[in-house]
């Protein structure tokens, strides 16, 4: 040991000694780093279970254990520190307000209506509206489907809106 040289492996603490002889004091440490004393000795058992890890129960690759622990503790505080502020800055997003009853019986009686005047419809005119509304094809794409020209297309929807409103207008 004059020489400069490492304490022999036998004197050197052992995991387990450094727990029982260090615990608490970082847990003070840690419990003024992080205001919460459950959360400072997380962080605590964190680094002891982080040395354990890469070192072993006899730590004899560690030239100063009692250091690597006290840096492991500020630097798990850090990371507490930055997770807590990061969750008190979090905003969830806005959610829009749930429809009221109300709204859902007059959406409802809206589709219902709807679904009655499509009944007095033409059949090709509701198909029309039903493949260019609710299946959301273009003109070329209906009237490849229906065997039909764009132009009939176009007729065939442009009046089967005007009847649709017409029905729904007498309908109110």
């Amino acid at each position: 040991m004059l020489r400069g040289g490492r304490k022999p492996a036998e004197e050197r603490p052992t995991l387990t000694d450094l727990y029982h002889a260090h615990r608490l004091g970082l847990v003070r440490m840690a419990v003024l780093l992080v205001d919460h004393q459950d959360l400072a000795e997380d962080v605590v058992q964190e680094a002891f279970t982080q040395l354990y890890q890469r070192y072993g129960e006899n730590l004899d690759d560690l030239d100063n254990a009692l250091g690597y622990l006290r840096t492991a503790v500020v630097n798990g505080a850090r990371s507490m520190l930055r997770r807590r502020r990061t969750a008190r800055e979090y905003v969830p997003p806005h959610e829009a307000d749930a429809p009221s009853a109300e709204d859902h019986a007059v959406l409802n009686d809206e589709h219902r209506r709807v679904l009655v005047a499509l009944q007095e419809l033409t059949p090709r005119q509701r198909e029309v509206l039903v493949l260019r509304y609710w299946s959301d094809m273009s003109e070329a794409q209906i009237a490849e489907a229906l065997g039909l020209s764009r132009g009939a297309v176009k007729s065939t929807a442009s009046r089967a809106l005007d009847a649709l409103e017409k029905h729904l207008e007498k309908v109110r």
